[in-house]
């Protein structure tokens, strides 16, 4: 059927405008539900991330009846995968799974990051909020960061590194806010996302290094490094023992960064509402839960329009924090 929209009346070149739009959506949702689904992550194989990923997509798969397949797009802190969402159709294929730094920091704190987040993306929806924390190696005996603040002053001089999964980072700015708070010479020593990061850690050769805390939840209960302050409002439930750096003495550490499923501008909403529908039912599943619980996350269901509501919260806090922090835009 072919609309002549100029000259129908106005209400029926209305209804016929979103009839034709509805068609269009669930066109390309029946196609999308017969090709393979690419969930994109911005950090490498065996990061706290991609281990998330592979949890839900397995299940995903099992609820929309496609395959999905986790795509590793590493590096940059997830900036590749974020320019590789841009860059794909907006008919449902691909997905980026992602947590805050790539949606919320990286705009921020890179000059030319190659994506705008609020005119590139939609999110799809939100699962889980977790903390940034600090941990440290076997190579020091610290069981607190004072422990470890003092050891930085008797045995390194005052001056020490502290690894983070990426420069320009939450961790970064939190190495900073360490550094001042304390009066110690602490830097950041960026690496290609926190698997190499913790690899270090578990080799001594560095002896703290700050991440979220699915990249050191394992290691932590195996006692390899020991996780000695987290930022939120609250005590992780995975970390009862583990102080807040609100409760440290730090501010301005309260809200929790985010995971969510972001796909490209564009996508019909009935292919969005699918994704969400399905995401939803995942997380509701006892083993989905527990496992991502164990992993260290909150897990939470949140539709599309709430969680877009966390999204430009959390990035207004943070650009709050960045602008005042005096940074400069690499």
């Amino acid at each position: 059927m072919v609309f002549s929209m100029q000259r129908a009346h106005p209400v029926r070149r209305a209804l016929g405008v979103g009839l034709f739009l509805a068609a269009m959506g669930l066109t390309c949702l029946a196609q999308a539900q017969g090709t393979p689904i690419r969930l994109l992550v911005g950090f490498p194989a065996g990061a706290g991330t991609d281990a998330i990923a592979r949890t839900l997509g397995e299940k995903l798969k099992d609820v929309l009846g496609v395959p999905v397949v986790v795509e590793n797009r590493a590096g940059a802190g997830g900036q590749i995968a974020a320019q590789a969402l841009k860059a794909a159709p907006a008919d449902g294929h691909t997905l980026f799974l992602s947590h805050d730094h790539s949606i919320s920091i990286l705009p921020q704190v890179v000059k030319n990051p190659g994506f705008n987040p609020a005119t590139d993306f939609v999110p799809v929806a939100g699962f889980a909020t977790f903390a940034n924390v600090l941990a440290v190696s076997g190579g020091t005996p610290a069981k607190s960061i004072d422990e470890y603040v003092k050891w930085v002053r008797t045995q390194r001089g005052g001056k020490e590194t502290i690894g983070i999964p990426a420069p320009a980072s939450i961790p970064e700015f939190l190495v900073k806010m360490i550094s001042e708070k304390y009066k110690i010479d602490v830097q950041p020593a960026p690496y290609r996302g926190s698997a190499p990061m913790t690899a270090d850690m578990l080799g001594n050769q560095i002896t703290a290094g700050i991440a979220s805390v699915p990249d050191f939840i394992e290691n932590h209960k195996a006692g390899k490094v020991r996780i000695v302050a987290s930022i939120g409002a609250k005590r992780q439930a995975v970390l009862p023992n583990v102080p807040t750096f609100t409760e440290l003495g730090f501010s301005n550490l309260e809200d929790l960064p985010y995971y969510g499923i972001f796909a490209p501008v564009g996508t019909p909403q009935p292919i969005i509402d699918k994704y969400g529908e399905a995401l939803q039912k995942v997380l509701a599943m006892p083993d989905v839960k527990q496992k991502l619980t164990t992993m260290g996350l909150t897990v939470g269901y949140e539709p599309q329009g709430q969680f877009a509501g966390r999204v430009r919260s959390y990035t207004q806090t943070w650009e709050r924090i960045i602008q005042s922090s005096g940074f400069k835009p690499l």
